[in-house]
């Protein structure tokens, strides 16, 4: 295939994210409003000698957008019957970073939880802008333990299984979970991981539990803004590899390796099965490099197919950019979410972006991916592990001024 050129937007404004805020009187509810109007942002990339957290602490808003231009009616026709009923529907997807479960954060979940696992304090930060969102994937890296464990963190992963009901309680509805620690727990490990989102109430995509499970693509029925049917929308996941690892002889679909004719294959069911948004996670990349690589760049032609609309990608631990490709965009990177790598901390693996893409229905069950938000994210290390959004942090007066300089610099 040949790659389409990235979209190019000739006049740019920047401007800090807005501070959205959880509906006080169902604060384990999402709000059926939509969040304030945004325009599409073109490709992030950071100059040299900045981080690109502070990069994506800015939302760039095209001030006139490169759109086709429509024909004007031509006089006396008339709109058909289907063109005059259909009423746009509109609904937001928001992608968030690695969760990657190092001991630090365990932890941190255990102080929390007063010698009980509590991970839900630690997202408190990110709660309203998932509250706002229709659908918030996550990324779980880790397979999940016993609850009596034993825990373990890099290079063999097994985290505490109350981190699902942590993520659950922050907003999300799902998780990817195809990444190079899939099979760190071997087969055992794949159903627990399974078993606990499952019973936190969240889906998941990229691994399975059955054959069976791994033949029906994960698909939710997302409520749109403003009301109307639910819209299916499907999340795909795929990984380069499992760190040497194999599944079981004969299980090979347990988890999801990047294989080009079974991800569209999947993402073609995905439509069979009524799918009319399908969003692709991609474990990807070169660790820590804030460039895509040349395999990057390959697969993410996969978004110029008629079965893939969005590209979510993680693994790098590091932000990296964001492109349109073709009429879709591909998130290569959105750096750590939640993490404890390596002590002393590096900054660039404290920082993430979540990335909300925000769809419109352009026809009866037609959609066209529009808006693209970065929401820069910072682990905060004191008093306690936190994660900050933080541009609602910035825009708060109360903030101190010794954490506004650290969030300022980050």
């Amino acid at each position: 295939m040949s790659r389409k050129a990235p979209l190019t937007i000739p006049s740019l404004l920047l401007r800090i994210s807005t501070a959205i805020h959880r509906d006080p009187r169902n604060p384990g509810e999402k709000r059926s409003g939509s969040y304030p109007d945004r325009m599409a942002a073109p490709p992030l990339r950071p100059p040299p000698g900045h981080t690109l957290a502070a990069i994506t602490a800015l939302t760039l808003v095209a001030t006139s957008c490169a759109l086709p231009e429509t024909e004007p009616a031509a006089a006396g026709s008339a709109a058909s019957p289907d063109e005059e009923e259909h009423v746009p529907r509109t609904l937001s997807v928001l992608g968030g970073g690695d969760v990657l479960v190092h001991s630090s954060v365990w932890e941190q979940a255990e102080r929390d939880g007063g010698g009980e696992f509590d991970f839900a304090p630690m997202f408190d930060g990110i709660t309203p802008a998932l509250q706002e969102t229709d659908l918030a994937l996550c990324h779980l890296e880790v397979p999940l333990s016993p609850p009596e464990g034993p825990f373990s963190g890099y290079p063999v992963f097994s985290s505490p299984p109350q981190v699902a009901e942590g993520l659950a309680a922050a907003g999300y509805d799902g998780c990817s979970t195809a990444s190079n620690h899939t099979l760190d727990m071997g087969e055992d490990g794949v159903v627990r991981t399974l078993d606990g989102l499952e019973a936190a109430g969240l889906g998941a995509a990229g691994s399975a539990r059955t054959e069976e499970e791994a033949g029906a693509p994960q698909i939710y029925e997302v409520e749109p803004v403003g009301g109307g049917d639910p819209v299916p929308v499907a999340h795909l996941s795929y990984t380069y590899g499992f760190n040497g690892f194999l599944p079981p002889e004969g299980k090979e679909w347990m988890g999801n390796l990047t294989d080009e004719e079974a991800i569209l294959d999947e993402a073609a069911r995905a439509r069979g099965a009524g799918a009319e948004i399908v969003v692709l996670s991609m474990h990807w990349g070169t660790e820590y490099s804030h460039e895509a690589d040349e395999d990057q760049r390959t697969l993410s032609e996969l978004v110029t197919s008629d079965d893939v609309d969005l590209i979510l990608g993680t693994h790098a631990h590091v932000v990296q950019p964001v492109e349109r490709v073709g009429d879709g965009w591909v998130v290569y990177g959105m750096g750590n979410q939640i993490a404890g790598q390596s002590t002393p901390p590096i900054d660039s693996r404290r920082e993430g972006v979540m990335a909300r893409v925000e769809f419109t229905e352009v026809a009866p069950g037609e959609w066209e991916s529009g808006t693209l938000e970065a929401i820069p994210t910072w682990v905060s290390l004191d008093p306690g592990l936190r994660l900050v959004d933080l541009a609602a942090a910035l825009a708060d007066e109360a903030l101190p001024e010794s954490d506004r300089e650290v969030y300022q610099a980050a």
